[in-house]
């Protein structure tokens, strides 16, 4: 069943396709052709930042957490030999300090529904009973509903689709690498034989690609969101990261 055909949902990726394609109008007269391509890139500037607030959020939990780090690194080294003390040493910490090792984590969630209503209007070829027509919108003649996998599949991969998807594709790769070596987390403080898990940094440096391998299989639109959403994370990161330093 797709959720997106419920009739209240329906109504809501409705509204938000009628939005965005009122903003493509409006912006017909400076972009021409490419005027939906920008609404997309402008629109997902707006949602980035009405979420501003969720950044900061993830800033201070990633502030607190290196903060704490010591204060974890002796837990470990005095409860290594019983997990369920130190579990519960680890909770009261976090209380003492009126955090949450998920401190983060709810706006995150609490932004989810907003991320996937605007994000589904690039994906879905139907809306609310209707064709969407943004998906037939261009960007340098590129369709915005063509995607890389199904261009090549389908047998109408042109050149022009070829360097305009892979032109994103491969900006939102490099966008992926700088935010892996710029934003790189301290790791937590931890012994060989603490009980506690850890993250392996190759895996890090894995989920950095993810962003880009979606692309490939995603329609256009959808892939300028992602460029967008990924180069804004980075410069938002930065920023924070000098209001709320790690130390």
């Amino acid at each position: 069943m797709d959720v997106f055909a419920f009739p209240p949902i329906a109504a809501l990726l409705d509204l938000a396709y009628a939005g965005l394609m009122g903003l493509a109008s409006l912006l017909e007269p400076v972009a021409g052709a490419s005027a939906a391509a920008a609404a997309v890139v402008l629109v997902t500037l707006l949602v980035r930042t009405a979420l501003i607030p969720v950044g900061i959020s993830q800033s201070k939990a990633e502030q607190t957490r290196v903060r704490l780090a010591p204060r974890l690194r002796e837990l470990q080294k005095r409860y290594r030999k019983s997990p369920e003390r130190l579990q519960r040493e680890t909770m009261q910490l976090y209380r003492d300090e009126r955090t949450s090792p998920f401190a983060g984590c709810l706006p995150v969630l609490l932004q989810a529904p907003v991320i996937g209503l605007v994000y589904a209007v690039f994906l879905h070829p139907t809306i609310a009973g209707h064709a969407n027509e943004l998906l037939n919108q261009t960007l340098l003649g590129v369709p915005l509903g063509t995607s890389l996998t199904g261009a090549a599949f389908g047998g109408a991969l042109t050149p022009m689709t070829l360097v305009v998807i892979g032109a994103v594709v491969m900006l939102i790769a490099v966008v992926g690498e700088l935010t892996r070596r710029m934003l790189r987390m301290p790791p937590l403080p931890r012994d060989d034989d603490s009980p506690l898990p850890v993250v392996s940094t190759r895996m890090l440096g894995m989920l950095q690609l993810t962003t880009a391998v979606v692309a490939v299989f995603v329609p256009l639109a959808a892939a300028l969101y992602l460029l967008t959403t990924v180069a804004w994370t980075l410069g938002q990161r930065l920023i924070l990261r000098r209001v709320y330093p790690l130390g």
